[in-house]
């Protein structure tokens, strides 16, 4: 089965490899036989994943990054190549939403969102694909976007703006690059228990998911398994996309599986 992956032996840079989406999918790699680069903000968290995964028997490496710092990220990923060796995949995970609505929403809260979640991926990707480029060799992006990208983002629009910037930067890269045989994909997931966001109460949890037709949120694994299927060899002619791991969501457009039709409106075969 690992074969059909093409992930043995491969080597892949996980930004926000030291916990949630970014461990599982650490975890999962390493299961299909990549070498990792984690990092993480907070290296003691990488370090962990990094012993988990080297128990699995693959090569890893843990650096502390500040995405958010341009000279700090650059850094770390010439570092990873020279430490590490070369990568032929990246995956980008840190994301985070300042919620506020926009007439309360300061320039400072705008310029957070961009850098955490649109500004670093660019520079993270365009430093991969200058490697690639250089070494005449082909890789793999996959970053995280949301559903807030695809969608309106009520009461955090500086993040869903950053999203929706995001998922357009992916077809542009996926463009520019092709000719390198460099692909670049997204995840876009919905509600996702992570360890910053854990599961409420029955109640909260029923409430959140009201308009989610799967009726849950979404686990930080499931988000892994899409990521990795975009990474791997299973998805070769696919670069440009977004992939919706959501439960349904934005297939609902925002009805629940109980909303009624509107009145008077025919349902099932028409007469006459």
């Amino acid at each position: 089965m690992n074969e059909l992956f093409g992930m043995q032996g491969r080597r892949v840079l996980i930004v926000g490899g030291g916990q949630g989406m970014g461990e599982a999918t650490a975890r999962l790699l390493a299961s299909l036989g990549a070498d990792l680069a984690l990092l993480d903000i907070e290296v003691e968290r990488a370090q962990r994943v990094k012993a988990d995964v080297e128990a699995l028997g693959v090569s890893a490496y843990a650096i502390q990054a500040d995405v958010t710092d341009e000279a700090s990220l650059t850094a770390a990923m010439a570092q990873v190549e020279r430490e590490f060796g070369p990568v032929d995949g990246l995956v980008t995970i840190i994301g985070m939403a300042a919620w506020a609505p926009i007439t309360d929403m300061t320039t400072e809260i705008w310029d957070q969102d961009h850098n955490r979640n649109l500004r670093y991926v660019f520079i993270a990707a365009r430093e991969f694909a200058r490697s690639l480029i250089a070494r005449g060799a082909p890789g793999s992006l996959v970053t995280i976007a949301s559903v807030d990208g695809v969608r309106s983002a009520q009461n955090h629009a500086s993040y869903g703006a950053a999203k929706a910037g995001l998922l357009n930067l992916v077809r542009t890269m996926a463009q520019e690059w092709a000719s390198h045989s460099i692909r670049a994909n997204c995840v876009a997931p919905g509600g996702v228990v992570t360890p910053r966001i854990p599961l409420g109460s029955p109640e909260q949890e029923a409430q959140g998911m009201a308009l989610v037709p799967m009726k849950r949120r979404g686990t930080t694994e499931e988000i892994a398994k899409a990521v990795t299927f975009l990474l791997s060899d299973m998805a070769t002619y696919i670069t440009g996309q977004t992939l919706a791991v959501d439960g349904g969501y934005l297939a609902a457009g925002g009805f629940s599986a109980k909303t009624p039709a509107p009145v008077g409106q025919t349902l099932g075969i028409r007469k006459g």
